[in-house]
């Protein structure tokens, strides 16, 4: 069962204006939109992106549809934004919300890959339509490679080990092809873990962010989000780790700093294009009802007046 996190404090969040238009670009199941559109007039309109088909569809078909002709959803990320939205006529948006992460749904559904909970081809793409499965890159990446990725996206201190011993196997014959496979191999690179965490969590959080390029897609996004909103229009961004929150983090706060271009020193500094307004986290009661928010982080800034 998915549980959108941090739901009302988001929308409060994200919401402005009635007769605005959104942008939802992380639509999962379509909590926020659905709470989005709740809080529209008529007048306003809601534009959600998704990478995932099987989101796109649940969006578009069955049960759990959104029939209202003030919302439309494009298979796409949300770093495709201002491609998608000028398709549709738009330039402008009144708030962006980005909810990080993989989805309840993708976590579990063992065919995915995403989790070490199932047995399961070592899928792990967003997007199935297209790209390289995590298994592709480990049959063709060389150890620095991999140990590069398990380093950088997975903040892991025994990546090293863990591309050793998967080019190990690798090269014996036995190439790691399904999610159990995989989390075998790291525990057995791993020496020591955190109490109440799988030796594989960080390995498989690495080879996630690196298959769906979710870092590059998330730096991109960002910019194009601010570049869209209109003044005074809000950017809420829900992270479930600190690499993706360093980068929310960090954006907000150059963004948000009147700095003088160097290569022209005599020129006014630029000017502040982001107003920091939030750094909100779950409460202790929807972290006892949902454990999967207890790492989430909502970081909100305003877009400042555009210099005529």
């Amino acid at each position: 069962m998915h549980t959108t996190v941090l739901l009302h404090e988001a929308i409060d969040a994200v919401f402005t204006d009635p007769d605005g238009t959104y942008a939802d670009g992380t639509y999962g199941r379509g909590g926020h939109s659905r709470a989005l559109l709740a809080r529209l007039s008529p007048n306003g309109r809601l534009l959600a992106f998704d990478k995932d088909p099987q989101a796109v569809q649940a969006a578009t078909t069955g049960a759990q549809r959104i029939d209202d002709a003030r919302f439309s959803i494009a298979h796409a990320s949300f770093a495709q934004m201002r491609e998608r939205l000028a398709a549709h006529g738009i330039s402008r948006l009144a708030g962006v919300l980005l909810d990080l992460g993989v989805s309840s749904p993708q976590i579990d559904e063992p065919s995915r890959g995403f989790s070490f909970r199932f047995d399961a081809p070592l899928d792990m793409r967003m997007d199935t339509t297209r790209g390289e499965t995590a298994a592709d890159f480990l049959a063709r990446a060389d150890e620095r490679q991999i140990a590069e990725v398990i380093r950088d996206h997975g903040e892991e201190r025994f990546a090293v080990s863990i591309a050793k011993a998967l080019v190990a196997r690798r090269e014996s014959g036995r190439p790691v092809a399904r999610t159990r496979e995989l989390a075998e191999v790291v525990a057995r690179a791993v020496k020591t873990r955190e109490a109440g965490q799988d030796p594989a969590t960080r390995t498989f959080q690495a080879l996630r962010i690196f298959v769906n390029a979710e870092l590059e897609d998330l730096q991109q996004g960002l910019t194009v989000a601010m570049q869209l909103l209109v003044p005074h229009g809000r950017l809420a961004v829900i992270s479930f780790h600190s690499l993706e929150d360093r980068i929310v983090k960090r954006f907000i706060a150059r963004e948000s700093t009147s700095e003088p271009d160097r290569r022209a020193p005599f020129a006014p500094p630029r000017p502040t294009r982001l107003k920091a307004i939030a750094r909100i986290k779950p409460s202790v009661a929807e972290v006892q009802a949902n454990p999967r928010a207890r790492s989430a982080v909502l970081r909100v800034a305003e877009r400042t007046e555009v210099p005529v």
